[in-house]
């Protein structure tokens, strides 16, 4: 089956130890400490493989560890770094901390490589130590420990436009029409067991990726059978297009089943009924008389087009109204924003060194407070502050780092100013 989730272990590579030495030489017989630093543990990054398109790479290797370095040497030498370990994921997969379920990255975008786990730093060795005091330093320093997780990887599908329907409605066979995909296709339930992707091509520059979403059922949204594999995949999206049975082959109502899926869609994200959606309903030449088509597409019609959803009848067997179902598609994609759906980043990673890095909590002249340093400047540098999301992390940690009880030990007040980095702030508790 289809592979869009993975459960792995990641661990990066420890800091190799400083090395413990003295020089011992021929005619100098109180040789200094010489004593070499470690080398940095190897990264664990993750990289996006515009080759794959599944996660099935994951279902048998669970465990990914990066080297640790390599110990420091005698006569100053430093000890190797250790190569970083770098897996290849395929577009569209975001990474989530196994624990929490949020987000650490989303390998979309422009973010086609991402540093997770950053390994140890090397440890000094003792040549760094020496004092007028302690001239024969016998320490050094050992390597920062490499940082170990369980991560949920999921594939979340990339294109402009879902097709959603029940099993066997005519989805792979529409997208098999329309574009450069091939499918499978067979006259059964849930032939199709995993997205597939096409590229719908208008002519003259127009055109859009259109993704088969696999056969939805009643209860997806709980995870009945395989909805939520199916579900997520919706989740970028920019217009839904419910393919069904006009011609209930099966006995299926294409009422009915309209509004079952999008009750399922707004269980499972009502964000996702606020998309443009439309209507495609197939079969229209296994309709036994032209009068049962005309009651059909005159129910649709009733009940959906006062709610905005235009309503087409097709045939994706003989291409009968589809090209007019394409350019009404590619007419709403121009009304959507085009920005692709990126998933922020939710979870940070405590590093040593992170914790480690100084800041200063001051008073300007104007009477804010100012907050400053390499913990701040790093922070800022991956947060989103104008989303919700980003501020929330934001905020979480001022307080999680304590900088919210240095303002304070510093007389901080409501309403006072706190500026960082050309941000200000009003601090309210």
């Amino acid at each position: 089956m289809f592979a869009d989730r993975a459960k792995i272990f990641i661990k990066s590579g420890k800091g190799g130890d400083g090395h413990v030495s003295f020089r011992r030489e021929l005619y100098v017989p109180n040789g200094g400490p010489d004593g070499g630093d470690g080398g940095r543990g190897g990264d664990v990054i993750f990289q996006v493989d515009k080759g794959k398109n599944t996660l099935v790479d994951f279902r048998h290797v669970h465990k990914y560890a990066a080297r640790d370095g390599q110990e420091g040497g005698k006569r100053r030498c430093h000890g190797a770094d250790a190569d970083d370990l770098v897996i290849k994921v395929p577009e569209g997969t975001v990474i989530k901390d196994f624990e929490t379920g949020k987000v650490i990255a989303d390998m979309s975008g422009d973010n086609m490589r991402e540093v997770i786990l950053k390994g140890g730093k090397g440890g000094l060795g003792n040549m760094h130590f020496a004092t007028s005091t302690m001239q024969v330093p016998k320490y050094a320093q050992p390597g920062q420990p490499g940082q170990e997780l369980w991560v949920q990887l999921e594939l979340k599908v990339i294109a402009d436009v879902g097709l959603v329907g029940y099993p066997n409605v005519g989805k792979s066979t529409l997208l098999s029409v329309v574009s450069n995909a091939k499918p499978e296709i067979a006259n059964y339930h849930f032939t199709t067991l995993n997205p597939h992707l096409g590229v719908v091509d208008l002519g003259d520059g127009a055109g859009f990726v259109m993704a088969d979403i696999p056969g939805l059922i009643e209860g997806a949204s709980e995870g009945v059978g395989l909805g939520h594999s199916f579900l997520r995949h919706i989740e970028r999206t920019k217009v839904l297009v419910h393919v069904v049975d006009a011609a209930s082959v099966e006995g299926r109502d294409p009422l009915e089943d309209i509004r079952t899926i999008n009750r399922e869609l707004e269980k499972y994200n009502p964000q996702l009924l606020e998309r443009p959606q439309v209507i495609a309903a197939n079969k229209m030449d296994a309709l036994y008389s032209e009068e049962d088509g005309k009651q059909v597409l005159k129910a649709l019609k009733a009940e959906f087009e006062p709610k905005g959803i235009c309503v087409f009848p097709i045939s994706a067997v003989s291409r009968q109204g589809v090209k007019e179902l394409l350019w009404h598609i590619n007419d709403l994609l121009k009304t959507v924003d085009t920005t692709p759906v990126i998933f922020e980043k939710e979870f940070e990673i405590q590093y040593q060194g992170d914790r480690s890095l100084p800041y200063t909590v001051t008073r300007a002249d104007d009477g804010a407070y100012v907050v400053e340093g390499p913990r701040i400047e790093k922070m800022l540098g991956y947060t989103n502050l104008d989303s919700e999301k980003g501020f929330d992390f934001f905020q979480k940690f001022l307080k999680n780092t304590g900088i919210l009880d240095d303002l304070e030990k510093a007389g901080i007040h409501e309403g006072d100013t706190v500026r960082m980095y050309g941000l200000e702030f009003d601090y309210y508790k």
